[in-house]
Parts: structure tokens; C-alpha cells; sequence
């Protein structure tokens, strides 16, 4: 079924300013002006970031609905594809956050406004432990764009996550996917947005 909703999760530090949210925003606006989007500023709370997701989305259709995200929002996103068995679109996306992000507890700039500041408390590190959504339910729901040069997560742990589902496995590349615009074919067509106008 083509996606008519698209959300769109940013990853830790970052923001909807991110370059690959962006450049989804501006395609889908030029391209797929019928599409709704929506790619929220997440606060630092998995569970209040969940919270808000959920009233975002609340009256979307399930069936036409599909979700996209970048390394810790790719976590969420599997968060909220096991929950409502939609499509996901996953960039080098996080595994374990509760694990790897516990070194980041204290106060932490964003990535595009260094002005811009957040506690990262611990209490959010049990939030991200209480979200890992178990084994996948419908591996073919997903597709992972995972970079082997990822200097951030390890592409090993990627693919076994994801076993299953359509992975594009980048021989190089890096955490950010700074060649991004290569890969927009391939999610648009998974995505199966429907024919402008």
C-alpha cells in the first residue's frame, strides 16, 4: 500500500534540522505534496519523546502510515513500527541506546545549535531499556540503510538486529550517510509514495 503519512525521528543531539531530515521534507513537499509529514523536535526523554509521538500520529491510518529514522531515532522508529506494524525506513540506526548512551549522562549540546543545551539525565537511560521493542514481528516491514564505516555504531550489530529485512549494506559511508542522496531512490520506491496529483 503506498505510504501517505510519513514521520520522521531525528537521532541524539540532533534536530529536524538535520541534513537528511531536510532533504526528505523538501523531496515530499515538492514531489508528494499529498503526503502528510511530520518530523517533531524530540525532547531528551525516550518517554516523553514516545508521548509525543503518539499524539502526533494518533489519528494516522496504520495501514498507509510508515516511519523513518536516523541512528536513535531509528530506535524509536522500530519502537513504533513493532507497535503498529507499519513501515520503517532505518539510517544506521542505534541497537543498544540504554548501553551506549549512558556515558553521555550530564549536560549535552545540539549537534546544529551548540547554544542549544539538554540534560541527559539517568533516569533516561532505564527509559530507553524499557523501549527496545524485542524481536522483530514483520522483518519485511523494514528496510536498513547501514553503513560498514559507521565511526558511531557497529554495522555487525546492525544486520543481526535487522536479520530479516531489506538491508542495504554500504561497503563504506559513515554515521551521518553523507551520501544520503544515493539512497533516496531506493527509500522512495520502498516507501511507495502515490503518484503526485
Amino acid at each position: 500500500m503506498p505510504t501517505t503519512h510519513l514521520l520522521y525521528l531525528h537521532g541524539f543531539r540532533s534536530s529536524p534540522q538535520s541534513m537528511k531530515a531536510r532533504k526528505m521534507a523538501a523531496l515530499i513537499a515538492a514531489r508528494y505534496p499529498a503526503v502528510t509529514w511530520c518530523c517533531p523536535q524530540l525532547p531528551p526523554s525516550p518517554q516523553a519523546a514516545m508521548a509525543l509521538l503518539e499524539g502526533a500520529i494518533a489519528g494516522w491510518p496504520r495501514a498507509s502510515m510508515a516511519v523513518m529514522g536516523s541512528s536513535l531515532g531509528g530506535f524509536y522508529a522500530t519502537a513504533v513500527a513493532e507497535r503498529l506494524g507499519c513501515k520503517a525506513v532505518l539510517l544506521n540506526p542505534a541497537i543498544e541506546p540504554a548501553r551506549d548512551l549512558a556515558r553521555y549522562i550530564g549536560e549535552q549540546s545540539a549537534w546544529h545549535n551548540d547554544q542549544e543545551r539538554f540534560f541527559f539525565e539517568p533516569r533516561f537511560v532505564d527509559e530507553l531499556r524499557e523501549l527496545h521493542a524485542g524481536a522483530l514481528k514483520a522483518p519485511q516491514n523494514y528496510l536498513a540503510i547501514i553503513a560498514k564505516g559507521d565511526e558511531v555504531l557497529d554495522w555487525r550489530e546492525m544486520t543481526a538486529r535487522y536479520a530479516g529485512a531489506q538491508i542495504r549494506l554500504l561497503p563504506g559511508g559513515d554515521h551521518a550517510l553523507s551520501d544520503f542522496d544515493e539512497h533516496l531512490s531506493g527509500i522512495l520506491e520502498f516507501l511507495d509514495f502515490p503518484a503526485a496529483g
